[in-house]
């Protein structure tokens, strides 16, 4: 009698990982926005790390303090959204005003002005945004095309490997997705000591998947990072955010997405393609996961950094997930990224079969290598959606924070780098 395999679908735990309380908790940044500046987001911003990297906390209190006297509680609103312009705008300006004198020195300084601007146009777009099918707000779209304008300046400074911003022909397109992709890339300087027309180097190349609310602009430090070993980065959205053209509501289009990718990236030319790794964060981590098992003979290997990949769609977890770290509503813009625009109780009901990487058979196929790093106790992508995969498939790879929150931040990255540089070095 042949075996059974591992079960096609799971029921939510009776009791998850976080523990009861924790799940069962709302936390106190949800009472509005003096809460959320004084619970969850002054610490951060005093420090400059996630979300507010690339910014500075004296552009951000007077604002805060400006939305609580205002008594301004809804990130959603043009209210909220509004606050952050004028100071985003004088920062654009003294960012022109030193770029006006071309040093060395000068252009970091008018770089260093263009990222708190453009950090500042991340919180005011916040908490989500989609352009597909439609705009979800056009004040927070307003936002970030100047946020992306903005941080066009700083990245036509970084020398010698600036921001090349380029849109991907998408021929692999189907059904409602549009016909472009549009990425961001960056690339190591060609070596100095090669010439001639087929000299160029090839670079091994890091494929950044953003998440529900982090989008291109936003991560210039792991860009940094890949550079700084050689590495090319090409970093785009995920299918429901921002500037993607993958239509959200199929869940096949991140497959059409990478396929395009791919096709372009080899008649590029810059791009070596034996090493490929793949790092999808937070909501883009389910991509990742999704692009191990269909893409595993492109990618050398992937990381699926807080990842949700099934118990994630399940209505036992989001009835609870809408009052943990995330710091607005969570369920609409799930909903809205997912496809479903505004109808949550459709979204509730259906996202689970439709999307679940369990249910849909992707996690019974082979893969290429996978590390998946979290929190164990991540309130927005249950740690048994990391877990689940040791069961199906190839063999997994795992970093997990005991304690933490999404992602295991501040500690995750510290982990990830070296797994990619091993990686790497396998290639052949």
């Amino acid at each position: 009698m042949a075996e059974k395999g591992p079960p096609t679908t799971r029921a939510a735990p009776e009791h998850w990982l976080m523990g009861a309380e924790a799940f069962e908790r709302r936390m106190p940044h949800h009472e509005g926005m003096k809460a959320l500046w004084e619970t969850k987001w002054r610490a951060p911003c005093l420090r400059s790390v996630y979300p507010f990297h690339d910014g500075a906390f004296e552009d951000f209190e007077p604002i805060f303090l400006n939305l609580i006297a205002k008594d301004v509680n809804d990130g959603n609103s043009a209210d909220y959204t509004s606050a952050f312009i004028p100071t985003a705008r004088a920062l654009e300006k003294r960012g022109d005003d030193a770029a006006e004198h071309g040093s060395p020195d000068a252009k970091k300084t008018a770089s260093n002005f263009y990222l708190r601007a453009a950090c500042l146009l991340r919180i005011a777009r916040f908490p989500y945004l989609s352009g597909f099918p439609r705009v979800t707000n056009q004040a927070k779209w307003d936002a970030w095309e100047l946020q992306k304008a903005i941080y066009r300046k700083a990245g036509a400074l970084w020398s010698p490997s600036p921001l090349l911003e380029v849109t991907i022909p998408h021929t692999h397109a189907k059904g409602r997705d549009r016909d472009a992709i549009p990425a961001y890339v960056r690339v190591p300087p060609q070596p100095s000591n090669r010439t001639g027309r087929d000299a160029k180097t090839q670079f091994p190349s890091v494929i950044l998947f953003t998440g529900l609310d982090g989008y291109r602009p936003d991560n210039t430090a792991r860009c940094e990072e890949f550079l700084s070993r050689g590495w090319a980065a090409v970093v785009l959205e995920i299918p429901g955010t921002a500037d993607c053209p993958a239509d959200p509501a199929d869940p096949k289009s991140p497959d059409r997405l990478l396929d395009s990718l791919f096709a372009w990236m080899a008649a590029d030319g810059r791009f070596d393609a034996s090493r490929v790794l793949c790092w999808g964060l937070s909501s883009g981590g389910y991509y990742a996961v999704r692009a191990a098992h269909t893409h595993k003979e492109q990618l050398l290997g992937v990381i699926a950094h807080g990842a949700g990949t099934h118990h994630f769609f399940d209505r036992e977890w989001l009835k609870r997930a809408d009052g943990h770290e995330y710091p607005f509503q969570l369920i609409p813009a799930l909903a809205a990224k997912y496809g479903y625009e505004d109808d949550v109780q459709a979204y509730l009901e259906g996202a689970q079969k439709k999307f679940s990487l369990l249910e849909t058979g992707i996690l019974s196929m082979p893969s290429t290598r996978l590390l998946l790093v979290n929190g164990t106790h991540d309130g927005l992508m249950p740690i048994e959606d990391s877990m689940l995969l040791f069961e199906y498939g190839s063999p997994k790879e795992a970093r997990f924070f005991a304690g933490a929150l999404h992602m295991g931040y501040p500690m995750a990255n510290s982990s990830v780098y070296p797994w990619m540089e091993q990686v790497m070095a396998t290639a052949k």
